[in-house]
């Protein structure tokens, strides 16, 4: 803010030369939040953390041992959530402030942590066999309960990570994961299927106001999932492309009809960008497949992205202005 403003109006006496100068004062010596550095820095500390101790661990895996290792690693999360249910504030279905300051860093490093244990678990001792999804299936559970038990979004976050990460592998056969080929039908029905249900929690949570403040996160990760799967299934299933293609097009009315409910930028954004990916799909699907164009189907095609680009611009730009209007 400048004190041109100010000037104008000890100029014309609405305001007294020693307001003038009081205001001036402040400005000058106005206190700059340091807050969202400080927080990137301690986001940051606990990432650098977690992987510097996976450096030592590699290093000296030889002279430390594998028990030790997994001793330490259990001290930390074990550690981390006892400090974390002592300092809690009392639980809540509304938004619970954390503590202090660092709270939230302290239960995100004991997450990590947690995971990593469950995973150098099983690949040193192989405790849960050939059973893979077990790797993420209890992780999954003990980050969901400490979501909401201290009720953080981060943790959230990782959580339903791990329920698409489980569930990618609870449906997917030993042999496809063993040749690493996720060119399965089961895995875009499966992802489908995760989407609406994440979109149908999120619409629960707010309707029955249990924690709603989680509603925004269960809605954009389903929002994503069930966006890549429909356009997997578009890709996939060559003769019925175009009934995919309605289908996508249903998801985004859905989501036009919430971006305008939400007053949200970023859901009509993405909602725009996945159907026109489906949409360009379908068009140069169509021009190279139905009309067997050749060159003159390259041109087309390139004139198609140069009239449409300009069009999602200005379509944009146009849709910003109306939410904030609403």
């Amino acid at each position: 803010m400048n004190t041109k403003l100010f000037e104008e109006l000890k100029a014309a006496g609405l305001i007294s030369p020693a307001s003038l100068e009081k205001t001036q004062f402040d400005l000058k010596n106005r206190l700059f939040s340091l807050h969202w550095e400080l927080r990137t820095m301690l986001y940051l500390g606990v990432l650098l953390l977690s992987g510097g101790l996976g450096i030592l661990v590699y290093k000296n895996i030889d002279t430390i041992g594998h028990t030790a290792i997994l001793i330490f690693i259990c001290l930390v999360w074990a550690g981390g959530f006892y400090y974390c249910s002592k300092k809690k504030l009392p639980f809540s279905f509304l938004k619970v402030a954390a503590p202090n300051s660092f709270f939230d860093y302290i239960l995100l490093l004991s997450c990590i942590s947690f995971i990593i244990f469950i995973g150098y678990w099983q690949y040193q001792y192989h405790v849960f066999g050939e059973r893979f999804g077990l790797v993420t299936f209890i992780p999954m559970l003990v980050l969901f309960v400490s979501a909401y038990f201290f009720d953080h979004l981060g943790v959230l976050s990782m959580a339903i990570t791990n329920l698409a990460a489980w569930a990618g592998i609870a449906i997917t056969p030993l042999q496809i994961l063993k040749v690493n080929d996720f060119n399965s039908e089961s895995i875009i029905f499966t992802g489908i299927a995760l989407g609406v249900g994440l979109i149908a929690l999120g619409y629960v949570t707010r309707l029955r106001n249990i924690k709603s403040h989680f509603e925004f996160t269960y809605t954009n990760f389903g929002m994503h999932l069930l966006f890549i799967a429909t356009l997997a299934a578009i890709f996939h299933f060559d003769k019925l492309y175009a009934v995919w293609f309605v289908v996508l097009a249903g998801i985004a009315f859905y989501f036009y009809k919430e971006a305008i409910r939400s007053k949200s930028f970023y859901i009509l954004l993405m909602l725009t960008l996945y159907s026109y990916i489906g949409l360009s799909y379908v068009i140069i699907n169509f021009i190279f497949s139905t009309l067997h164009a050749d060159m003159g189907g390259i041109y087309l095609s390139l004139l198609y992205f140069i009239i449409t680009g300009l069009g999602l611009i200005m379509f944009l730009i146009s849709m910003n202005k109306k939410l904030k209007a609403i």
